[in-house]
């Protein structure tokens, strides 16, 4: 669908991103194996989904502010992870349900179509809280049959269709099909300022039941944000990042938390929660989603954190945050664990000492104690406990994270220009962050560890011959 609004704007993203797209190209922390926004701001990771050949990456993108703004669905496609086409931008705020941003969504594939539902923002002129009051958020689908435009955009729900007794923030629809039905999750948050998900049940995609809360017996954060349910080997997992969980030691440390309650029983009726696990204790992971890819479970996350108080040095050269590599998710019991997909080791370069280390793949065993520093910036220790993530400089405002673990027997790291994403333990526990060396700075100095490092090359990512 084309109208005059969505014209203007598709002008003004393609002369943003020319006028300023050279200067973020050329900015040393610029990463070279994550995707990030040509310009402008990124954050949540939208629609993921795998149609016919290509993965689908669409994500939260403000052109126009690098600190946000009314917000877009970026798009990036690839038909293996490495290989990346950035495509138009492929939902605009252009509706009168999104005028004041497209928020986050999910993809539903059927029969080769993209069937793209997402939360349409819209804060109405007044003296309001856009809490309580003064907020739009509805729910809208978006179907694209060639992955790259939007064909219709349809009004699904708005406030008034969502349960008695919410606040105005119900958001970021997740869809699956099950059983022969479609079914949503939302994040919500309460007029008590609980956090709860909202499950709904549709025959046709379009017309939508409540059904019941998803919700923990003892108060858990008061919003559930960018929900998300899926079966892994025969367990179901509820993710959500929920906001405002005090915070502990080694739990909770960020200003706002994202992981998931193993969830038993039917989440159409008769359920329990079990204990909130953190998919990562570093300081840059919100808003993660996942897709199913065949026989596994893919996950992207944001690499950045809403709200927080350290900042990002990019932001000077018109751009900022980017997101996780790809990670394939597994069941141990009632935990999952994440691990770089396989397809990332084909990254891998010649095998390097651990002092020429600049963008790096590295796995190592360790010993009871130990430490690495990276690029004379970041520091990670550990013993018998605890593991530590801090900095010598190049934090930009980040200072320490703790992570409590028994032993800490084995890692994988993966270091490009401005990130370190730490896998604990075969991905049984997770650190991500950004950091921001000298752009010069290079090697790895190890003590408690036999590591081997190899060189990491660059994703390609080119612009879609449409």
């Amino acid at each position: 669908m084309s109208n005059a609004l969505q014209r203007d704007l598709e002008r003004l993203v393609a002369r943003v991103e020319r006028e300023d797209g050279p200067q973020a190209a050329a900015d040393p922390f610029r990463q070279t194996f994550h995707l990030m926004p040509p310009v402008g701001w990124l954050n949540d990771p939208n629609g993921l989904c795998r149609c016919g050949d290509w993965y689908h990456v669409f994500y939260q993108y403000g052109p126009f502010d690098v600190n946000g703004g009314v917000k877009h669905w970026g798009h990036y496609r690839s038909r293996d992870l490495l290989h990346w086409e950035a495509l138009p931008v492929m939902l605009y705020p252009d509706q009168p349900w999104d005028i004041h941003g497209v928020y986050s969504g999910s993809a539903l594939v059927e029969d080769g179509t993209l069937y793209l539902y997402y939360t349409g923002n819209v804060k109405h002129a007044g003296n309001y809280d856009y809490i309580k009051a003064g907020r739009g958020h509805n729910t809208a689908l978006a179907v694209s049959k060639d992955g790259v435009t939007v064909e219709s955009n349809t009004l699904l729900m708005e406030n008034k269709d969502y349960p008695d007794g919410l606040t105005c923030h119900v958001r970021d629809p997740k869809v699956w099909a099950q059983d022969g039905k479609y079914y949503m999750v939302q994040g919500a948050r309460t007029l008590d300022d609980h956090g709860q998900l909202l499950v709904f049940e549709s025959t046709d995609k379009f017309n939508w039941t409540f059904l019941q809360a998803l919700k923990t017996p003892h108060h858990f954060g008061y919003m559930w944000e960018c929900p998300d349910l899926f079966c892994v080997d025969g367990q179901w997992f509820l993710v959500c990042s929920p906001q405002g969980v005090p915070h502990e030691e080694t739990r909770f440390q960020n200003v706002y938390s994202c992981g998931y309650f193993p969830l038993h029983g039917d989440f159409r009726g008769e359920y329990s929660l079990g204990e909130f696990v953190e998919m990562d204790l570093g300081f840059d992971f919100y808003a993660p989603q996942t897709f199913q890819d065949g026989d596994r479970r893919l996950m992207f996350g944001w690499m950045g954190m809403p709200d927080a108080d350290y900042t990002n040095p990019t932001t000077q050269r018109g751009w900022q945050h980017c997101l996780t590599v790809p990670c394939e998710l597994r069941r141990q019991g009632d935990r999952l664990v994440r691990l770089p997909a396989v397809e990332i080791t084909a990254l891998r370069g010649a095998a390097i000492p651990a002092h020429q280390a600049q963008v790096f793949d590295l796995e190592a065993m360790t010993e009871p104690r130990g430490r690495m520093v990276f690029r004379d910036a970041a520091v990670l220790e550990w013993q018998p406990g605890l593991v530590t993530l801090s900095f010598l400089e190049g934090g930009a405002g980040r200072t320490v994270r703790r992570v409590a673990v028994d032993q800490l027997n084995a890692l994988r790291i993966l270091g490009d220009s401005s990130s370190l994403e730490i896998f604990l333990n075969d991905g049984q526990q997770v650190l991500s962050t950004r950091y921001y060396p000298q752009p010069e700075a290079q090697g790895i100095a190890i003590t408690g560890a036999q590591a081997r490092v190899w060189e990491m090359g660059a994703m390609s990512v080119t612009q879609a011959e449409l």
